[in-house]
């Protein structure tokens, strides 16, 4: 019996329409990579500011997007990605506006895909691990995100607090393992 993974996206949802997403990404089994928070600010680490450049990278290689505001934390990452404008092909018709979860031309899995193999291809060079097809790579980044669709400015309001105080908070974040 094969085991289905649980959808987590929008099930037929444009994920390269125009808007603003909220995004949350962990790094594998939640371990701390980034740095550390230090009373109540984040203080990136070598790694940390590897995952930040790659992370400001983002509008620069896809000019459809923004970066609202972000805050990378010990062992996860947040941030609001605003999409400015519909991103099509020349084989796309207008009537596809929702297309198949999943599909590799969507923007904002493209934007988190770059990031994570980005990111950690850099990490790994950093360690020393090869970056070669059989040389095995140390996993930085849990296989999927945490992605939420911004529908009014009340909720753009509170994520972007929540995001810039995140690090005040981190004692008692259920990101952090510690706290227990």
């Amino acid at each position: 019996m094969t085991k289905h993974r649980k959808q987590i996206r929008l099930k037929n949802y444009d994920y390269s329409q125009s808007g603003l997403y909220f995004v949350t990404i962990c790094t594998q089994k939640r371990e701390c990579l980034f740095g550390n928070v230090v009373d109540g600010k984040m203080v990136l680490n070598d790694v940390g500011k590897i995952v930040e450049n790659v992370l400001n990278s983002l509008p620069n290689r896809y000019k459809q997007i923004e970066l609202d505001v972000s805050q990378i934390m010990p062992n996860h990452i947040h941030m609001i990605i605003i999409i400015r404008s519909p991103v099509r092909t020349n084989h796309d018709s207008p009537q596809r506006r929702f297309i198949q979860h999943g599909d590799k031309r969507e923007l904002l899995p493209q934007c988190i895909g770059y990031l994570k193999m980005n990111s950690s291809k850099q990490i790994n060079q950093y360690f020393g691990v090869r970056a070669h097809h059989d040389a095995p790579q140390h996993k930085i980044f849990q296989r999927n995100y945490y992605e939420h669709i911004i529908r009014n400015e009340i909720e753009l309001n509170k994520i972007r607090q929540y995001i810039k105080t995140n690090p005040l908070f981190w004692k008692i974040d259920i990101n952090n393992q510690a706290r227990l």
